[in-house]
């Protein structure tokens, strides 16, 4: 029975037909001096380029190089499960095969887990080159986070080294399909370090990440880790109650002092207002229960068409087993 790695390294890639060689090439050339037992896993979410075509092509040069084809694009949360699902040595690190994680901060996070780390972090110093918007709403988004769930992943990146106990951990013990991995690893608290780093320009290819998309990861990592939004339904009708008290006590006052009351301005704004915050609470409840029909549905993360590099034949096609099937 051949030998477990010491290392496996998991590359999700989408469409990273840039840069998917050069990062290849350079994490063999990091990870040769470090270690003479290393696996390096491709996890091709449902590409629509040559990015798979080019994993098959770096197995044949060399066999530690292997490869998961999903079946369409899963997301990439779905696609670091299945590298961690098939990767298998004693310490798994996951990064970015754009090269903004740098390859060669692997030697310092391979260093810590060799002294006992069970976690390392990568954490970025400066986030590089990104819209004003981008990083406004990162900062946002982390600020949120950290207040709603208690969880500090400010600066936080996919760039992380764990022991094996930990991606054990993660397979068979938090089969939630509403994933976030930075949050998950955070949230299991074993020892772990930290590690700093300068994001770097992307090799080739341009990013998959728009606002909208990021918005919508924003929403799904809150709602997976807290329910303190769920408590600002009751906040916003108490909201509501008091306006209600306060135009009663106006509509009061003046039928008293003979006045008129308010008309139909003053009812137009209260019913739009009343309208928003309903509409407002009934949008909170229903990313809850989006993610409560996502886990009562039981479907995989994933599903694999390929993988490559396992087994006895070279192109061997049966599929991984997902990491939460029964």
């Amino acid at each position: 029975m051949a030998e477990r790695p010491e290392l496996s390294v998991v590359l999700p890639a989408y469409n990273e037909a840039a840069a998917l060689p050069q990062a290849i090439e350079r994490l063999r050339q990091v990870l040769t001096p470090l270690t003479d037992r290393f696996e390096l896993i491709v996890v091709d979410d449902g590409s629509s380029d040559a990015t798979y075509h080019l994993v098959r092509t770096a197995h044949a040069a060399d066999g530690r190089v292997k490869g998961v084809r999903l079946a369409r694009n899963f997301g990439k949360e779905a696609a670091l499960q299945a590298g961690l699902a098939a990767a298998t040595g004693q310490a798994v690190a996951t990064l970015d095969a754009d090269l903004q994680h740098p390859p060669e901060l692997l030697a310092a996070m391979l260093h810590h887990w060799r002294n006992g780390a069970k976690v390392v972090h990568g954490v970025k110093r400066r986030r590089g080159a990104e819209s004003r918007w981008m990083g406004l709403a990162a900062r946002l988004f982390y600020r949120s986070f950290h207040r709603l769930t208690g969880l500090d992943l400010r600066s936080s990146s996919d760039l992380k080294l764990l022991d094996r106990e930990i991606v054990d951990l993660l397979l068979q013990q938090l089969p939630e399909r509403s994933r976030f991995y930075r949050g998950l690893v955070f949230w299991v608290g074993l020892n772990d370090v930290t590690v700093e780093f300068d994001v770097q320009p992307r090799v080739g290819g341009v990013t998959h990440w728009q606002l909208g998309a990021l918005v919508g990861y924003a929403s799904r990592a809150i709602t997976a880790f807290s329910s303190l939004p769920l408590q600002l339904v009751p906040l916003l009708g108490a909201l509501m109650l008091l306006v209600a008290l306060v135009l009663g006590l106006e509509a009061f006052v003046s039928r008293l002092s003979g006045a008129a009351v308010s008309g139909f301005a003053t009812l137009e704004i209260t019913v739009l207002f009343t309208g928003s915050l309903v509409m407002i609470g009934l949008g909170i409840i229903g990313q809850y229960l989006a993610r409560i029909y996502e886990e009562v549905k039981m479907r995989p993360h994933y599903v694999v068409r390929e993988q490559l590099g396992w087994g006895d034949h070279k192109h061997d096609q049966r599929p991984l087993e997902p990491a939460d099937a029964p």
